[in-house]
C-alpha cells in the first residue's frame, strides 16, 4: 500500500514523466522479490493490487494481468542487489532534477533543503539509456553508502528502508533542485559555509524529532485519502 501511495504522491507533486520512471519496493521474505508499477499505467492510477511482483531479474513471479518494463528495472535491480537497506528505490525524471543534473557543478549548498540532500548525495555520469548490464557495477560504486544520487543528464534517485524514507529524501532533493534553478535566475548565489554544511545531517534528526520520514508519512497518507483513497485497493 505504501508503494502505491508513493506513486500517487509523485503524480500529485507533478514529478511523473508519463509512464517512464519507476518506484520499486522489496517484499519481505528471503526470495528477493519486489513490487513495481504495471507498464503503461499512469502513476495517478496505481493501486496496491495493480503492483506487479517480480524477481531480481525483472521476471514476473506472481500471475498478473499486467506487464512491466524490464529495462526500467535495470537501475533498481542494481541498487536493490547491492544495498540491503534499499528496501525502496525511487527514480524520477523531474524538470528541476534534470536541470541540475546537467549543470557541471551539480547541487550547490545555497538552501537548507540542499544541505539536507548534500549530507548523503552521490553522482553518476550518463552512459546512455539504462539498458547496459555493465553499468550496474559503476552505478553502485558511485552510490556508495549515500541515500540520494543525481544521475547526470538524466534525473534523480533516492533509496530508503521504506517508501516513506525514499519519498522524503526525494522531496528534499527535488525541492533543493527547484530552489537552485529559481535562485540562479535572480543573481549571484550565496553558498552556506562548510562548517554548517557538515553539521546539518545531525540537525535533521532533531527537526524530525528522531522519527525521520515516519513523522511526515501519516500526514501524506491522510492527504491522499482526502483526495482519492483508491490507492489502497
Amino acid at each position: 500500500m505504501d508503494l502505491a501511495a508513493a506513486y500517487r504522491l509523485v503524480a500529485h507533486y507533478g514529478w511523473d514523466d508519463l509512464i517512464f520512471t519507476h518506484l520499486s519496493a522489496r517484499v519481505p521474505g528471503p526470495e528477493h522479490h519486489f513490487l513495481i508499477n504495471p507498464y503503461g499505467m499512469m502513476f495517478e492510477e496505481i493501486t496496491a493490487s495493480s503492483l506487479v511482483k517480480i524477481n531480481l531479474a525483472g521476471e514476473i513471479v506472481l500471475p498478473s494481468p499486467y506487464f512491466i518494463n524490464p529495462a526500467g528495472f535495470t537501475i533498481h535491480s542494481a541498487v536493490h542487489a547491492a544495498r540491503e537497506d534499499a528496501l525502496c528505490v525511487i527514480h524520477l525524471h523531474t524538470d528541476y532534477g534534470i536541470a541540475v543534473s546537467a549543470q557541471a557543478d551539480g547541487l550547490q549548498p545555497i538552501s537548507q533543503q540542499a544541505l539536507f540532500a548534500l549530507s548523503s548525495l552521490a553522482y553518476h555520469n550518463y552512459e546512455g539509456l539504462a539498458l547496459n548490464e555493465d553499468e550496474k557495477s559503476r552505478l553502485v560504486a558511485d552510490l556508495g553508502n549515500n541515500n540520494s544520487m543525481i544521475l547526470r543528464n538524466h534525473g534523480l534517485l533516492t533509496i530508503g528502508k521504506s517508501a516513506a524514507e525514499a519519498f522524503l529524501s526525494m522531496y528534499m532533493l527535488e525541492r533543493a533542485c527547484h530552489i537552485q534553478i529559481l535562485s540562479q535566475a535572480g543573481g549571484t548565489l550565496l553558498p552556506v559555509g562548510e562548517p554548517i554544511l557538515h553539521s546539518v545531517a545531525a540537525q535533521l534528526g532533531a527537526v524530525t524529532v528522531g522519527q525521520g520520514a515516519q513523522l511526515t508519512w501519516p500526514g501524506l497518507l491522510r492527504k491522499l485519502d482526502r483526495m482519492d483513497s483508491s490507492f489502497r485497493e
